[in-house]
């Protein structure tokens, strides 16, 4: 039996920071006790003002085993969570391979998994235009979402679906109340022709703000017709966010993330011949952006995810500069909280603002909010502890990720995790893994359940 008391003069308890002592005991948050407290013959650390918070939950990761392990792999981006604090993730449908859109690809992946994690993790299915019949089974097999294109994903095996797609998934997913995750981009074929392949400005041209608002109206009518729970991925454009937040207003079942990236970097310092820089959605304009970061205050974007997407430099095309053949997708699951606490410092914005869309949020998002994402009696003692005042300049020693090539290298960082706790265990301690395959797989109940018609916001 593990037995501990952590102590910090700033616990982040019943949203906000209060002196407290966690005492720990068979991987669960046995007690917490207010101020700090001392048990005779149990091993007692004090973090003196460091954070303890409960553990980061990233909803929106790309690791890409199997199949793929060469981009990334459930070794290295679950040590890479861990030093950045994330205990939780929930891994996407691609880029594996195959594609997790089949129990028998779900079954590769769980398998895939063993022996890997050093944090917990679970896994999201995929729709695609053939395999409706599939949905029921990857529901009842244990994932937290179905997640589907409404854009080219970027590899053939994991095509976009449409309307009727959507529609005809909508009724399981239901029975199921599990969350439609939607890629928000439909194309309308109105864009200029490219001239300059390496231009930064001429690949945003080629992913305008109007298809993002294209898919999230159809979005909006799916979630209305359906009644179901629809969640935008990495919202990058802002021209709808009003028209979000009215929709949210009426009902329980929407919900909004944005990635670090979008809040970060703008469009107008991206240089050219850079596709280190490429995702889809966008990094789009600082006018733009700062109306994301208004959402965010306002409370339209429910949480922050990392949507680490890593591919090898040759597949980036850091070599040529070409936007439009480089792999879109952005590496940064380790720095998430590091990223964030730098901007929400910058802007005065408060961490109790922050900490929540990092873990409460996206615990309550994934059917987890009873034993994750809070600092509670009874809870899994899945635990970040990191001196939010550090700066610090991100090199390519410090990086887990299996390929070192991240828009945020050389950039100077405020905040940075120094232990990590999963289960109990301590996984991170002065920021550098100690303890791994202490993570485990998670799965979502996969039981039906009976809804009212009455889905306004409780």
């Amino acid at each position: 039996m593990t037995v501990f008391l952590l102590h910090s003069k700033r616990c982040f308890i019943e949203n906000k920071f209060q002196e407290a002592t966690l005492y720990i005991k068979d991987r669960c948050i046995h007690y917490i006790f207010n101020g700090q407290k001392r048990i005779d013959d149990v091993p007692f650390t004090s973090y003196g003002d460091f954070i303890i918070m409960p553990g980061i939950i990233d909803a929106h990761v790309h690791i890409n085993e199997p199949g793929r392990t060469d981009w990334e792999g459930f070794d290295t981006a679950t040590q890479a969570a861990a030093a950045g604090g994330i205990t939780t993730l929930i891994e996407m449908p691609l880029n594996a391979s195959p594609v997790t859109t089949t129990i028998d690809a779900f079954r590769q992946k769980k398998e895939a998994a063993k022996g890997k994690l050093h944090v917990n993790c679970g896994f999201y299915g995929g729709l695609i235009p053939l395999n409706a019949v599939e949905i029921e089974h990857l529901i009842t097999f244990g994932a937290f979402g179905i997640k589907g294109f409404l854009s080219h994903s970027g590899i053939d095996e994991f095509p976009k679906v449409d309307a009727e797609h959507l529609k005809a998934v909508a009724p399981v997913l239901k029975q199921y109340d599990v969350p439609l995750l939607l890629h928000c981009e439909l194309e309308d074929g109105e864009v200029p022709k490219v001239k300059n392949p390496k231009s930064y400005q001429e690949y945003l041209d080629s992913r305008p703000q109007r298809w993002e608002n294209n898919a999230i109206d159809l979005a909006l009518e799916i979630q209305k017709e359906f009644d179901i729970k629809v969640h935008i991925v990495h919202l990058s454009a802002s021209e709808l966010i009003e028209k979000l937040a009215d929709r949210k207003s009426k009902t329980d079942k929407l919900s909004v993330e944005t990635c670090p990236h979008y809040l970060f970097f703008s469009s107008e310092e991206i240089p050219d011949e850079a596709p280190i820089y490429k995702c889809a959605p966008p990094i789009r304009e600082k006018k733009n952006n700062e109306l994301l970061w208004d959402a965010i205050e306002k409370g339209t974007i429910d949480f922050i995810a990392s949507d680490h997407s890593p591919a090898p430099a040759e597949i980036k095309q850091l070599g040529s500069g070409d936007f439009f053949t480089a792999w879109g997708g952005i590496s940064g699951l380790q720095f998430t909280l590091s990223v964030m606490n730098t901007e929400f410092k910058l802007r005065g914005i408060p961490l109790e603002k922050l900490i929540p869309m990092l873990t409460q949020k996206p615990a309550e998002f994934l059917g987890l909010e009873s034993r994750k994402g809070f600092l509670k009696k009874g809870y899994d003692a899945d635990i970040t502890i990191w001196d939010d005042t550090v700066e610090y300049m991100l090199t390519e020693e410090i990086i887990n990720h299996r390929h070192k090539a991240t828009p945020y290298l050389g950039q100077k960082l405020k905040g940075r995790v120094t232990d990590t706790f999963v289960n109990g265990c301590h996984v991170v301690h002065a920021s550098k893994c100690i303890n791994k395959n202490k993570g485990e797989l998670l799965e979502r109940s996969g039981r039906k359940v009976t809804t009212g018609n009455n889905s306004k916001r409780r």
